[in-house]
């Protein structure tokens, strides 16, 4: 039996025949990142490889890092392994890692979703002997609806709220999170306020190609103006002197662990929508089974009830033990402190 292409070292996910590091933890010579999250993408490295629509939003996050870009579909051949990347659909520049060697196939898909949206390329399914997939999600619990039934309601929120005079303010993580609400906005209602940790990354969007509405900062609206309003702000703003600028306001949080009954009540927000740029249990269920994989390795999230399930449906299926976190955990930890 062949020795495994991929491996979990003390630094992070190895790449064996290849040498390179996939997400690595720790500082490596050679980093292949699948996208621009804290979590998975850090300094400290030599040489990073990425797709190309991320390697702006790397630069933003990470400063002058000596990175690669490389198009979606476009391969190179590192020590006898061929590398690609492919969309995951999880934000702007997000890929998975395709690596062959001698014949075989792995994927290492870093975080991904598969409904598509207007903020980055749609997921890309791709045939492998081996998948190593993301489970931040994997229960059955977690079904999202689509996500355009979301917006409406966002919208109706704000619609309702500047009726009143009130501004609305909503929580979400700063990358991501928030340019996909922002792509599903009604702009009509009022102005669009970002925090300058949205703004800043808006601007690597815009610059990225992407269509977003007209955003500004607090200090550029009207007083009058404010009450209607959309406020866009990380969790860590909560309760800030930033926040209260905008007096009586209606809060709301944003994040796929808002499926959970009683998570708004615990985050202390008037509002919570249920929207997550992670796969939801049927979209896990999917990318694994696209992929053709005989053998599925789970790195982070519900791991051992996914792999449970796959063993039980005729796979080959184990853990990774890795140190991935998740963007979505980081706003509600944010948003519960």
């Amino acid at each position: 039996m062949p020795a495994d292409m991929v491996v979990v070292r003390k630094e992070g996910l190895y790449c064996v025949p290849g040498q390179f590091y996939i997400d690595p933890w720790r500082p490596v010579e050679r980093a292949v990142i699948t996208h621009a999250h804290g979590d998975h993408a850090r300094g400290g490295h030599q040489h990073y490889l990425a797709a190309t629509p991320g390697v702006n939003v790397m630069k933003s996050r990470l400063g002058q890092i000596n990175v690669t870009g490389l198009a979606y579909g476009e391969k190179l051949v590192h020590n006898g392994v061929s590398i690609s990347l492919h969309p995951a659909g999880h934000v702007l520049g997000s890929a998975q890692v395709r690596m062959e060697h001698r014949g075989e196939v792995w994927v290492a898909s870093g975080d991904y979703k598969v409904e598509a949206d207007a903020t980055c390329t749609p997921f890309e399914p791709v045939r492998c002997d081996t998948f190593i997939t993301e489970s931040t999600f994997g229960l059955p619990i977690y079904r999202w609806q689509p996500q355009q039934e979301i917006f409406d309601d966002i919208n109706r929120w704000w619609r309702a709220n500047a009726a009143q005079g009130r501004a609305s303010v909503l929580l979400g993580y700063s990358f991501g999170k928030a340019q996909r609400i922002l792509s599903g906005l009604d702009p009509t209602v009022g102005p669009i306020i970002c925090h300058g940790a949205v703004q800043a990354l808006n601007q690597v969007y815009r610059d990225g190609g992407v269509r977003l509405p007209p955003t500004v900062m607090v200090g550029d609206v009207a007083k009058p103006d404010i009450g209607r309003s959309l406020v866009i702000a990380p969790p860590s703003a909560a309760g800030s002197p930033w926040i209260k600028r905008f007096g009586d306001f209606s809060d709301a949080f944003a994040s796929g662990w808002m499926q959970l009954r009683g998570a708004r009540r615990r985050r202390g927000v008037d509002r919570g929508f249920v929207l997550s740029d992670h796969a939801d249990w049927p979209g896990l269920l999917e990318a694994i089974s696209a992929t053709g994989a005989q053998r599925v390795i789970v790195t982070h999230g519900s791991i051992a009830v996914l792999v449970r399930w796959l063993q039980q449906h005729g796979l080959q299926a184990s853990g990774f033990d890795t140190e991935y976190g998740d963007d979505e955990a980081e706003d509600a930890g944010a948003a519960h402190a």
